[in-house]
C-alpha cells in the first residue's frame, strides 16, 4: 500500500530521504538464468536503517505458533543500523520490498546488478548432486562421519546434544518430541545466521570464531569417544539423511524451482534404475551367448608357452597334493606303511622339493643338452632316414619283378588249367 520505487536491472538510485523500494520478479522462465541472481547494494557514508517489508515480516499475519515465534525472533535478531547492506535476490523467487531510513540527511545509493553465474548457487547444486550419488559410500566412511558430526554440532547444537544424550532418555516418544523441537529451532537459527552472517562477522568476529572452535573440538571428541556407525540400520538412516540433505542442496542451488524438481526426480529414479539395468545387461549376455557360434577356436601354444604352462600346472598340482596330505582326515599311517622312504615323503609335505638334487643332476646328464640320449636320438633318426631311401627303391623293384613274374607265369598255368 506504499508508494515504492520499483527497481530494475542496472539501476543506480541516489536519494537522501526515507523511501521504499521493491523488486517485482519476472514470471517468464529463461534457462539462462538458472544460476543467476540480482545483487542489490545500499551504501552510504552515514548509518541508516534497513527494514524489509513483506507479509511474512508482519507477525500478526502468522498462521502458526512457529511462524509467530520465528517472526518475533527475527525482529529481535535483525541488526538495526549499518552503513552498507547487500541483498541477493533469486530469479523467479518472491517479490522483495524494503524501506531505507537514513538517520541524517545524507546521500545514499541503491544499485542493482545482475550476476549471471552465482558461484554459491553452482557450488550448492554440484555438492547436492555429488552428495546424493556418493551417499552410500560416504555413510560408511569414518572420516566423513567425524566431519558430519562437527558440522551438525556447529549448525544444530541442540540436535547434537540431544543425540549425545539419547541413552539417558527413557521413552522413545519423549525423544522424538524433543528432537522435533530441536530441529525446528535449529533450522530457524540457521536461517537467521545465514541472513545476518555479514553483520555477525563484522561486529562479533571473535565470539563467532570462539564458538566454532569450542563446539568443533567438543563434537570431534564426542564422536571419537562414541566411535563410527557399525549397525546396518544406523548406516542406512545416515545414508537417507545425506540424500535428503542433497535434495535440499539441489533445490537451493537453482533459481528455477521446476528445474530443481526435475533434477531431484531424475536423481531419485537413477537409483531405482540400477536393478532393471543390471537385469537387462544379464539378459543381453544370455541372448548373445545363445546366438553365438558354437564353432570352437583352437589356439596353438608355442614351445615357450607350453613349457611355462607345464611348470605352472606342476607347481599347482604339487601344492594341492601337499594340502591334501596335511588334511587331518588323510590316512597318514597307512600311506607311510606303504612308502619306501617315509622321511622323504614327510619332507615333501613340509615344503621340500619333490626331486632331490642328485636326481636333477642325473636327469640333466641323461636328457640335457649334450647328453648321450640326445645324441643317440639324433643319429638314429638320421640313419633311419638314410636307410629308408634304398629300402624303398628295393621294395619298388621287387614289386615290379613280382608283377612281371605274375604276368609271365600266370598264363601257362592258366592254359594248363583250361
Amino acid at each position: 500500500g506504499r508508494n515504492c520505487s520499483f527497481l530494475q536491472e542496472m539501476d543506480v538510485i541516489q536519494k537522501q530521504d526515507e523511501n521504499c523500494y521493491c523488486y517485482v520478479q519476472n514470471r517468464t522462465i529463461h534457462l539462462q538464468y538458472i544460476w543467476s541472481t540480482l545483487q542489490v547494494k545500499v551504501n552510504s557514508t552515514e548509518v541508516f536503517r534497513f527494514e524489509p517489508i513483506s507479509e511474512k515480516s508482519n507477525c500478526r499475519n502468522s498462521e502458526t505458533v512457529f511462524e509467530f515465534a520465528a517472526c518475533a525472533v527475527q525482529v529481535f535478531w535483525k541488526p538495526e543500523i549499518s552503513t552498507e547492506t547487500f541483498i541477493s535476490i533469486k530469479q523467479y523467487g518472491e517479490d522483495i520490498c524494503f524501506n531505507i531510513h537514513p538517520f541524517k540527511t545524507e546521500l545514499y545509493t541503491v544499485s542493482v546488478k545482475r550476476e549471471m553465474l552465482d558461484g554459491k548457487l553452482l557450488v550448492l547444486f554440484v555438492a547436492g548432486i555429488l552428495l546424493f550419488h556418493f551417499a552410500n559410500s560416504l555413510s560408511r566412511s569414518t572420516k566423513f562421519f567425524y566431519f558430519s558430526g562437527i558440522i551438525l554440532a556447529v549448525l544444530a547444537l541442540l540436535v547434537f546434544v540431544l543425540l549425545t544424550l539419547k541413552r539417558f532418555i527413557p521413552r522413545r516418544s519423549t525423544f522424538w518430541i524433543l528432537m522435533s523441537g530441536c530441529w525446528m529451532s535449529s533450522l530457524y537459527f540457521i536461517y537467521c545466521f545465514k541472513e545476518n552472517m555479514q553483520w555477525l562477522w563484522s561486529e562479533h568476529r571473535s565470539y563467532l570464531l570462539g564458538y566454532f572452535l569450542a563446539v568443533g573440538m567438543t563434537s570431534f571428541a564426542t564422536c571419537y569417544h562414541h566411535g563410527p556407525l557399525t549397525s546396518e540400520v544406523s548406516i542406512t538412516l545416515f545414508m537417507w539423511t545425506l540424500q535428503l540433505t542433497a535434495f535440499v542442496f539441489i533445490y537451493c542451488g537453482v533459481t528455477i524451482p521446476q528445474v530443481a524438481y526435475a533434477v531431484i526426480t531424475v536423481s531419485f529414479c537413477s537409483k531405482g534404475l540400477g536393478y532393471p539395468l543390471d537385469a537387462a545387461s544379464h539378459i543381453g549376455r544370455k541372448v548373445k551367448n545363445h546366438f553365438k557360434s558354437k564353432k570352437l577356436v583352437f589356439k596353438y601354444l608355442t614351445e615357450e608357452e607350453y613349457r611355462e604352462q607345464g611348470e605352472r600346472e606342476t607347481i599347482r598340482a604339487l601344492e594341492e597334493l601337499r594340502s591334501f596330505c596335511r588334511n587331518p582326515h588323510f590316512p597318514s599311517w597307512l600311506a607311510v606303511s606303504k612308502l619306501q622312504s617315509p622321511h622323504r615323503f614327510a619332507g615333501f609335505v613340509l615344503g621340500s622339493p619333490h626331486i632331490s638334487p642328485a636326481e636333477t643332476k642325473a636327469h640333466d646328464e641323461e636328457y640335457g643338452f649334450g647328453s648321450c640320449f640326445l645324441e643317440e636320438q639324433l643319429f638314429e633318426t638320421r640313419t633311419e632316414s638314410e636307410q629308408d631311401e634304398p629300402a624303398s627303391s628295393i621294395h619298388e623293384g621287387d614289386e615290379e619283378d613280382e608283377d612281371g613274374m605274375h604276368t609271365q607265369i600266370s598264363f601257362p598255368y592258366a592254359t594248363e588249367l583250361l
